[in-house]
């Protein structure tokens, strides 16, 4: 299978790309791997620092989508950066997936326009991993589209069960929708609308719905949410992670006592951690495109993309993309 990688999207590119690109070709068997972006700057970051391009692939972009670009721009005026290039090859049949550091609005405008969404899908959803005490769940939409119908959150749901399915392997994935009460009254008339919706589709185990305390403790595979409100819950998350841990770690720097505490107990400590981390999972999906695209963290580093790559790759052997068809099409 073939995935496409942008070179030079992230705050660590080109550097941690081409480690994680590296690592991916080495290890990911069957993957072939194509890097947009300038050769001759690719190539000059490999040499520097001894990482070997054998196998991997370089398509010509010679410039870079930076983070102040207007996304729309990606079309006209900036459709010769190494983001636009990927998508277009994509789009043109060059690859199966692809995988950018990137613009978020960037990539979510030209995958919907250039590579096109699948039929039947009224928007695309980003599909965020995160991790509760025991087991990983899926949150849709984390940012992509902040006002939405109970229709596209229906969508949402469909392709949430189908990925929580086909590669998080949960089967009959718990779906429930983010509100302020569990009670199908709560809420206000988008969210009382699409419960109905959920309660009456037959091809999702609905769960009713969920409130944000409840999240974290590992009651739903899939969490629906419009992007407003799934990119709250997730940089909620994420931050409430990076403090919990900075409370903890100076707690145990208190005394030689403490100190001795946490020599003990790093065990248990580095686990968590590993658990809550985000080059974990590799990315976020963004489903209902026609191909493959992974959304990898901003500040990704070379075992994110690696893990990004890999996340691609189990999509696409899982035929997501024609699985979400077959469900929509029903």
């Amino acid at each position: 299978m073939r995935i496409i990688v942008d070179a030079f999207g992230g705050d660590n590119a080109p550097l941690e790309i081409l480690k994680g690109c590296h690592r991916a070709a080495e290890e990911l068997q069957g993957v072939e791997i194509t890097l947009t972006g300038s050769r001759e700057t690719i190539e000059a970051v490999a040499r520097q620092n001894n990482i070997s391009l054998a196998g991997i692939k370089i398509l010509e972009a010679p410039r870079i989508f930076e983070m102040e670009f207007e996304p729309t721009s990606i079309l006209k005026e900036n459709n010769d950066t190494s983001l636009a290039a990927g998508l277009k090859a994509m789009a043109a049949g060059q690859a199966e997936g692809f995988v950018s550091a990137g613009s978020t609005g960037a990539l979510l405008v030209g995958a919907t326009l250039i590579t096109k969404r699948i039929r039947g899908v009224r928007r695309a959803a980003i599909a965020a991993v995160l991790p509760t005490p025991s087991k990983p769940f899926l949150l849709l939409d984390s940012g992509a589209n902040s006002e939405c119908t109970s229709e596209m959150l229906e969508h949402f749901a469909l392709l949430g069960a189908v990925y929580s399915e086909k590669i998080l392997g949960v089967e009959k994935p718990n779906v429930m929708l983010a509100n302020i009460g569990t009670e199908p009254t709560k809420g206000d008339a988008l969210r009382q609308e699409t419960y109905k919706r959920l309660a009456a589709n037959e091809r999702i185990h609905f769960g009713g719905n969920i409130e944000a305390r409840d999240i974290p403790n590992g009651g739903a595979d899939v969490v629906v949410a419009d992007g407003f409100t799934g990119n709250i819950i997730l940089k909620l998350y994420e931050g409430l992670a990076t403090s919990l841990f900075g409370m903890v770690k100076g707690a145990f720097k208190k005394n030689p006592v403490t100190m001795l505490g946490a020599v003990l107990a790093s065990p248990g400590l580095l686990g968590l951690k590993k658990k809550m981390d985000y080059s974990e999972y590799g990315g976020a999906p963004l489903l209902g495109i026609n191909g493959t695209v992974i959304k990898a963290h901003g500040s990704s580093d070379a075992k994110a993309i690696f893990n990004a790559i890999r996340q691609a790759k189990g999509c696409i052997e899982n035929h997501i993309v024609d699985t979400v068809k077959e469900n929509l099409g029903a």
